[in-house]
């Protein structure tokens, strides 16, 4: 059961952005100090990645846990309104793995970071240096 009004439900999810969110902001300011040029949301490739590095051609993804479906600690699924949530979340997930393949099939690395993931900024930056210092084309 839901403890907010209609009202004040709506107010909540009309604040939610899918640009610009938090760990987006976080990867993005440690990929400049890192000292990479990027690119963010390229309409021209499938699923408008969050943030391109067209140099390199490879595509960071930054999901959040819940609108992505990962089931973890911060976002253990929806409480209510299941009927609602649950096939939302599954075609989120069934697109993101559409533009996923897109991607690769288009010579592009992608790596796909999630919200609980990026918590640890030193794994999540010895990931990101991984990624981007290695090669995204097939030998």
């Amino acid at each position: 059961m839901d403890t907010l009004t209609p009202e004040a439900r709506s107010l909540l999810m009309s604040r939610i952005r899918g640009k610009d969110t938090k760990p987006e902001l976080i990867v993005r300011s440690m990929l400049h100090r890192l000292g990479f040029r990027f690119r963010i949301h390229r309409k021209d490739l499938p699923g408008r990645p969050d943030i391109v590095l067209p140099k390199h051609k490879k595509a960071v993804l930054v999901h959040g846990c819940f609108w992505h479906g990962h089931l973890c600690k911060i976002a253990p699924g929806p409480k209510s309104n299941t009927a609602y949530w649950s096939p939302k979340i599954e075609a989120n997930r069934a697109r993101d793995q559409r533009n996923r393949t897109a991607l690769v099939g288009l010579g592009w690395g992608v790596l796909e970071l999630w919200e609980c993931e990026i918590r640890d900024l030193q794994k999540t930056e010895e990931r990101l240096q991984a990624f981007l210092h290695t090669s995204s084309r097939p030998p």
